[in-house]
Formats: structure tokens, sequence, C-alpha cells
């Protein structure tokens, strides 16, 4: 999709659309923007008959009205101006470019007032939101879409920013909108389609992008360095479909160590094993992958965007499915770290490979460590779909997660981290159980994490179980796979570049 600045006078835009933005409530648009005055003129008459409100995210389309060359004109709500920010506006880009494009229009303009955003705000938020709004899934569809694809925007602004910093923006916006698109289009495949090996193929993929590096350990591998985690998980699924753990490492600055570790949750597919899943629903267990898959999002966009830093991330991808050599409740299984784990259910396995992927990443010595996991249905309970869940060991780090949630929209809510919480899952027969039992769920299985890496390392877990995927089109979310925490992980790397 083609994005950039234009400078046409409104009566000369050529285009199948002209959107033009509005605000909830101003004494002057004159004053807001540098249109034309035929535009002021227009905007001032509508607010006047009560056409257009301007509330946050609203489209009106006006008949007749538009410039000669253009097929529609729609006026598009910003909100209240002085609670805009670069998630709002994308917000609100993205239903207008989705409305656009249904309605078989492939090339359009968007005429911004003075929104008070600095023009990376800006470029980044318009981008995002044109390529995540417009986002489809038809891979595995035999029949002719019902419309194309967007295929152009053309930017008016009327901010006091400079084309370089707005075109700064749109790399950004563009960037970790790849990112957020590879993560959702990996989470989306059936599991038929993205196996473990399948995920191991995509992420080998970035290594097209220089400064990054993409090493895959196979199951040879985990049974030299005692994986017993990852492989105990696997283990019912692993002649046909064998696990990988997938390395990647960024080096963006000379310096040898490691600025953030990076961790995902890569389930391919879970079935519950043995202590199988009811089979309403079970098909979402594709979307078990979805941290693992924001990881190697996220990665793509630190790299495109040659973010001066140091990172390595690791990815356990495998199965978890029933067969007569299948792990079992009762088991006990000796992980990388060295700890044992007695297996209380074969359904809580996501933390079992977690933990051996976050030990390896934490023997790297990482100034920063981030795992990221859709790990329990608690959380879903707790905070519905609106945040993600923080476990951390390290308060300063979960503030900067937070920050970085915030500035990209996805809010991230931190649970408490007692320590009389990791008396739940004590073991009579091992050092410690998988589970800890259904009270506070989302915090034991956070807390069990942390076993498995040095307590120093200032660690932050992060369950997206309940903002991983949805079925609603809002904004920039689609149905289906939401590409969330990619542009967290993207803002909190570049909190941490190295002054």
């Amino acid at each position: 999709m083609d994005i950039k600045l234009i400078t046409t006078e409104f009566e000369q835009i050529q285009a199948d659309a002209v959107i033009v933005g509005v605000f909830e409530i101003t004494t002057d648009d004159s004053e807001a923007t540098n249109w034309d005055k035929s535009l002021v003129q227009l905007i001032q008459r509508l607010r006047q008959k009560k056409e257009i409100k301007g509330t946050l995210g609203e489209l009106t389309t006006i008949h007749g009205l538009a410039p000669t060359g253009t097929g529609k004109f729609i006026v598009l709500g910003l909100g209240k101006q002085d609670i805009l920010t670069l998630a709002r506006l994308r917000s609100a880009v993205a239903d207008a470019c989705r409305a656009v494009q249904r309605a078989h229009g492939y090339e359009l303009v968007i005429a911004l007032p003075k929104t008070g955003m600095t023009g990376e705000q800006t470029g980044s938020a318009i981008a995002q939101g044109a390529l995540l709004g417009t986002y489809r899934f038809t891979r595995h569809q035999t029949k002719e879409p019902e419309y194309g694809q967007l295929k152009s925007v053309g930017v008016i602004g009327a901010g006091d920013f400079t084309a370089e910093a707005f075109e700064q923006g749109l790399k950004k916006g563009q960037a970790v909108a790849d990112g957020i698109v590879m993560a959702r289009d990996m989470a989306n495949e059936p599991s038929n389609h993205m196996t473990p090996a399948h995920m191991a193929e995509a992420a080998l993929k970035l290594t097209s992008i220089p400064g990054l590096k993409v090493e895959v350990l196979e199951r040879a591998d985990m049974v030299k360095m005692g994986m017993g985690g990852l492989l105990g998980v696997s283990s019912g699924s692993s002649a046909v479909n064998p696990p990988k753990l997938i390395v990647i490492r960024y080096k963006g600055r000379t310096a040898n160590d490691w600025d953030l570790g990076l961790v995902g949750k890569g389930l391919t597919f879970d079935s519950g094993g043995i202590s199988i899943k009811p089979s309403e629903k079970m098909e979402e267990m594709k979307f078990d992958m979805s941290g693992g898959a924001s990881v190697i999002g996220a990665m793509s966009a630190i790299g495109r965007l040659k973010l001066p830093l140091n990172v390595i991330a690791a990815v356990p991808a495998t199965e978890n499915m029933p067969d007569g050599g299948a792990f079992k409740p009762g088991d006990v299984l000796k992980m990388y770290s060295g700890k044992t784990v007695e297996v209380i259910s074969t359904d809580a396995e996501g933390r079992l490979i977690l933990a051996d992927a976050l030990t390896f990443v934490d023997r790297e010595n990482p100034k920063a460590l981030i795992d990221v996991a859709t790990l329990t249905g608690a959380v879903i309970i707790a905070l519905g779909t609106q945040a993600s869940a923080a476990v951390t060991n390290n308060e300063a780090l979960l503030q900067k997660v937070i920050k970085a949630g915030e500035s990209a929209g996805e809010r991230v809510w931190q649970l408490p981290g007692w320590d009389e919480y990791r008396d739940q899952y004590k073991s009579d027969y091992a050092d410690i159980k998988n589970v800890g039992g259904r009270p506070a769920g989302t915090i034991t299985a956070g807390l069990f994490l942390s076993e498995f890496i040095n307590p120093q390392t200032p660690w932050v877990h992060l369950d997206i179980a309940g903002t991983a995927w949805g079925d609603k089109e809002k904004g920039h979310l689609t149905k289906g796979s939401s590409g969330v925490p990619v542009a967290t992980l993207v803002n909190l790397a570049e909190m941490l570049i190295p002054v």
C-alpha cells in the first residue's frame, strides 16, 4: 500500500474517496486547519445542520458534495481533541479505510485538522490504521473476494510538522504494522498449515533482514540439553510434528551483551493432551501460539527499524497431543534448569515449554526479559478482553512495559506476585508442580515461570489469553488474531536503547 503526504488542494483531489477528519467539539474549524475556505465552510455548515458530531470513529457519507474527481466524501469523527492519541487516531483511520475498501474504493485521500500530534505520531498512526484496518486473512478461501485491497492513501496534514517527520513516522508505523500482520497471519493459519516446522520456516524468513540471525534447534538438540519440559509436552506428537526451539538474534550495536530478551509461547495446537479439552471451541487452540507469533513479528519490526540495541528471542514450538507416548498427569519432568516438575495437568503445558525457553534465554544474561503467552483462561475471567495481565519481579521494568503498551493502545494490568502464592504449586513428589489450583490461576502460572530464571534478572510475564484474538472488528482490530503485543514490544525495545 502506498501511503504519502500530499499537498493537493481540496477541489483538485482525484481519488475514489476523500475523508475529512473533524473533532467532536470545536469553536472554529478554520483555526484547527489550514484547509481552503470552501472545505472549512462546508464542515461548518454540516455542524450547524447537525449532520456530523465528530465523535470518535463516526463515519458520515455526504452525497453530492465530493470534489469533481472524487467518488465519495466521508466525514470522519476524531473525538475530543484534547484526548486524541496515536492509538485513537489509528482506530479512526482504520475504521474509515475499512469502510472505503468494502465500498470498492482503492485510492483515498485523508484530510486531517491540526491534531496537536507530532509528525512521527501522525505518520505512524495512519500507516498502522490503514494497513491493519484493511487486513484480511483469505488464504484458504477459493471464491473470489467481494472487494479488492486498498492501494493508496494520500494524507493532507494540517499539523505543524515537516514532511521528514511524517515520513519517519510512516516508516515506523509500516514496520510495526508489517510485524503485526506477520503475527496475525501465523496465528490465523489452521494448525495443519502452521506446525512447529512451518513456524520455524516463517521465522527463518527474517534472515533477509540485516542484523537478524535465526537458529532452529531440533529435538535431538533438546535431548542433549535436557529440556524436559519441551520434550515432555511434545512427546505425544513428536513422531509426526517434532518440536522446534526457534532462536532469533538481532545485533543492532557492536557490543556483545543483550539489552532485551524475548520468549513467546509457540503451542501450534493445544488439545490439552491426556487432560483433553472439551470439544467446544477447541478450534480456537490454533491461536495458542500467538505469543510466539508476536515475538517473531516484533523481531521483524525491530530489525526493519534498525534499532540500536541487541535482542535475543526464543520461541518453543510444539503441539500438545494425546497418544501412547504422550506425557501424563503424575509424571515428573526434569527441566533444562535442573528443577523437577510434577505434572498435575497436561493442559497446563504452556508454562512447561516456556520454562525451558526462559532458562535458555536467561543464561545469555539479558538486561531485561519478557515472556508472552496465551497462558491461562483465568486471565479472561479476571480482565476480559480489555487488557493483558502482567506478573513481574521488577517494578521499574514493568512500568516501562505498561507505558510501552499505553503508547501502542495495548493495555497491560499488573497482578500481584506475592510469595504466598508460591505455596500453591509446592509438590510432594518433585520440586514444584505445574498447577497451583483454581485460585489466582494467572498469578501462580506467572510465578511458576519465575522459578526458571535468575531472580536478579528483571523479568515481566505477559498473559495475552484475553487479547490475542477476538471475534469483532473495531478500529485496527479485525476478526481472528490481533497481533497483540507486537507494538508494545517494539515500543519497549525503543525505550531500552542504551544511551
